[in-house]
């Protein structure tokens, strides 16, 4: 999502990707760097491209926004973000397809799409301030990271790393 003027005012939605990472106990946010939302935690994503998959969205931006890699584990439930103006007219609609994703590697770089980068604890979220809609989300991730991992605890050959 960017402030990009081609964005606003669209005529259909626009369709998104985010990717929850999961490193352990921790889930990693990023400041938005661009409206809008600006400087609000956000997971890092943005606009599916064409031929692309859902996930191969949400693990591309991370890269591009971040340097972090990671691969996915499940798609989360979409949000939406809708910025109505007073007129009536529609600034703003995406439809934003979150995945929890499991961390391989970087830590995070801040950059133009992302700031300030932070790895967050699940006892954290509720004090930081989110993009609309994204405490469900992260929640949602968490759970799913520990449902992974009580499977992969109860395998006789758990999955290498």
């Amino acid at each position: 999502m960017s402030g990009d003027p081609s964005r606003l005012y669209p005529a259909r939605p626009l369709l998104a990707a985010s990717a929850a990472v999961l490193r352990g106990d921790r889930i990693l946010l990023a400041t938005r760097g661009r409206a809008p939302l600006r400087d609000l935690f956000s997971l890092p994503g943005g606009l599916v491209e064409p031929g692309e998959t859902l996930a191969e969205a949400a693990l591309r931006e991370l890269r591009e926004e971040t340097g972090v890699a990671a691969e996915v584990i499940a798609p989360i439930r979409p949000i939406e973000f809708i910025e109505p103006e007073a007129d009536g007219r529609v600034r703003h609609h995406y439809v934003i397809c979150p995945h929890a994703a499991r961390w391989l590697s970087g830590d995070g770089v801040p950059g133009e799409e992302a700031g300030s980068i932070r790895w967050f604890r699940e006892d954290e979220i509720e004090t930081v301030q989110t993009t609309p809609g994204l405490l469900p989300v992260l929640r949602a991730a968490f759970a799913i990271g520990r449902a992974e991992a009580a499977r992969e605890s109860s395998t006789p050959f758990p999955r290498s790393r």
